[in-house]
This record gives C-alpha cells, structure tokens and sequence, in this order.
C-alpha cells in the first residue's frame, strides 16, 4: 500500500494528495506529525536522495532551525540523524512518500511519477 505521509497545512502535501488521487492512484494517508515514516523508509529516500541527509529534513521548519540543525547536522552520525527523524515529524521533509517501489521526501512530480507510474 502506498502511504503518504502528510500535514493537512502544507501546500505541497496538498498538491501531492491532488496528484495521486487524480493518477488513481490508492494511498493511506498518514498524519507526519503523529506517525513518522519509519527508519527502514528514511533510508530507502535518502538512497533516492544520492545520500544527501540534508533532503530528509524539513529546512524552513521552525524545529529545524531552534535545535540549530543547520551547523549539526554535517557532522551528525547518521543512525542519530535518523533517530531525530523518527522521533519528530516535524523534522521530515514533507510530503513524504512510501511505496513497494521506494521512498521519497518532497514532491517532485517526475520521481514520483516512477514511484507510483
């Protein structure tokens, strides 16, 4: 099952669901903040991501920038990268996409398109 991980006020999580339900395509929809994707799916997006850590997180969060994560994180472990992750869904780059097929952070209609195509 493809699962869309999403925050009802987020414009591109918006525009995401539009576009999946207009594919037809069958997704569950997961609230980000209260269920964050798992740390076998963050691995699978940072693969698609050519292992740039940086794409996983939600930059212009206001989480992201209180915990100072722009000077932290080039020198993080990456296990504790993905641990902060999982543990706050506001940190995940959103939307956020898992299917049978891979993982992805942010939309990008073309990505997505092989992901779910």
């Amino acid at each position: 099952m493809t699962k869309l991980y999403m925050y009802k006020g987020c414009d591109g999580c918006r525009k995401a669901k539009k576009w999946l339900a207009e594919k037809g395509v069958d997704f569950e929809e997961i609230a980000i903040r209260e269920v964050t994707p798992s740390k076998g799916e963050l691995k699978e997006a940072l693969a698609s991501h050519d292992m740039n850590l940086r794409k996983l997180f939600n930059v212009s969060g206001g989480d992201y920038r209180s915990m100072g994560l722009k000077e932290k994180l080039p020198q993080m472990e990456l296990d504790d990268a993905l641990e902060l992750l999982v543990s706050n869904g506001n940190l995940v780059k959103r939307p956020f996409l898992a299917t049978d097929r891979g993982c992805i952070s942010g939309f990008d209609t073309v990505v997505w398109e092989q992901l779910v195509g």
